[in-house]
């Protein structure tokens, strides 16, 4: 099996957060995995907040091409992913595109979509929501104006200035909202009262609103809240979420943070055995790493997958928007492909 790659700048259209000086260029790594029957494609997604180089990221896809080469898909995806768990710790990034590239060869030489190999139902479109950047509150209706095709809006929080923000946006739209705190409220009963105060302003969930070290508090606040606590940072993998505690109602689930779409089933079906919220997400992922994603949307609660839409130069081809729906192209393996030079 060969494995290629390629480094590549991936630029948005906005800043995803509320600083005018967040970085707007996303390294990523994109894979192609070779095979005598087919190619597969994976995207290693490296946002600053995820913590993982650019330099260790090449380094382990070094690793892998050792082991790839002795191996090919007759091997089952299970035994080959094993083998690229124990190239080194971390790395979840590079595991992730390897996992993603592998599934979708898999499924290629099947003549199956992805959904199609592990559940014969294909998913329906689905809601998403979608991020609006505000940098600036004079720009909040410009930005609603932006998102008119969503039925759902996100909004990062966790400033001093939270509900004016939030009350603000309520004079220009009421759709419902996911809000992403990002680790940022410290104090537990004011953390209880926003999220009864953002109840009534009809926020639906709750993303991470206290830090990962704060787990008892947040078992406190999760007993009595009125709408669900997500939890992202505290949860990366399988062993994570075996620990959760009841300190969340439910969890989002990234295949940047959990090394792809086997561990993120193994998370959906310890989920649904706990009876945990799933919320499907992404980091700054390209239409690879979200058509990946995308493919088990049948199994989420709640869907935040608008990466592909923040982006100026998106090089794949894949999921598409439809009155602010995430929807799978008819296509096999993942329903993505790179565009013209991408790997040439």
């Amino acid at each position: 099996m060969r494995l290629n790659y390629k480094l590549f700048y991936l630029q948005f259209k906005h800043p995803f957060g509320v600083s005018a000086n967040t970085r707007k260029e996303t390294p990523t790594i994109f894979i192609e995995l070779e095979s005598k029957d087919a190619k597969g494609y994976g995207e290693a997604c490296l946002p600053l907040y995820l913590g993982e180089a650019i330099d260790a990221t090449l380094v382990f896809f070094e690793k892998a091409k050792l082991v790839l080469n002795d191996l090919d898909a007759s091997n089952g995806v299970e035994e080959i992913l094993f083998k690229i768990e124990n190239i080194d710790i971390g790395c979840n990034a590079a595991k992730a595109a390897i996992d993603i590239a592998l599934n979708d060869l898999t499924a290629k030489i099947l003549g199956k979509p992805y959904f199609e190999v592990m559940n014969p139902i294909k998913p329906e479109p689905k809601q998403t929501s979608f991020t609006i950047g505000i940098s600036d509150e004079s720009i909040i209706e410009q930005k609603i104006n932006e998102a008119q095709d969503f039925s759902i809006l996100k909004i990062k929080a966790g400033t001093g200035t939270d509900k004016k923000l939030i009350s603000t946006i309520r004079k220009f739209t009421h759709k419902p909202l996911y809000i992403d705190v990002n680790q940022g409220w410290k104090d537990k009963q004011y953390v209880l009262e926003m999220l009864y105060w953002m109840k009534d302003q009809g926020v639906v969930l709750v993303e991470q609103p206290m830090p990962v070290a704060m787990k008892e508090e947040m078992i406190w606040i999760t007993k009595q809240s009125p709408i669900p606590t997500i939890a992202d940072e505290s949860i990366k993998r399988l062993k994570d979420l075996e620990q959760l505690d009841e300190s969340f109602t439910g969890i989002n689930i990234k295949l940047m943070k959990c090394t792809g779409l086997n561990e993120a089933i193994k998370m959906i079906d310890y989920c649904k055995k706990k009876q945990i919220k799933i919320l499907l997400g992404c980091m700054a992922e390209s239409s690879c790493g979200t058509s990946a994603m995308a493919q088990l949307m049948g199994f989420a609660d709640y869907i935040d997958l608008d990466a592909p839409l923040l982006y100026k130069n998106d090089p794949f081809e894949g999921v598409f928007y439809a009155e602010g729906d995430v929807c799978l192209p008819d296509a096999l393996g993942i329903g993505a492909k790179p565009k013209q030079g991408l790997f040439n």
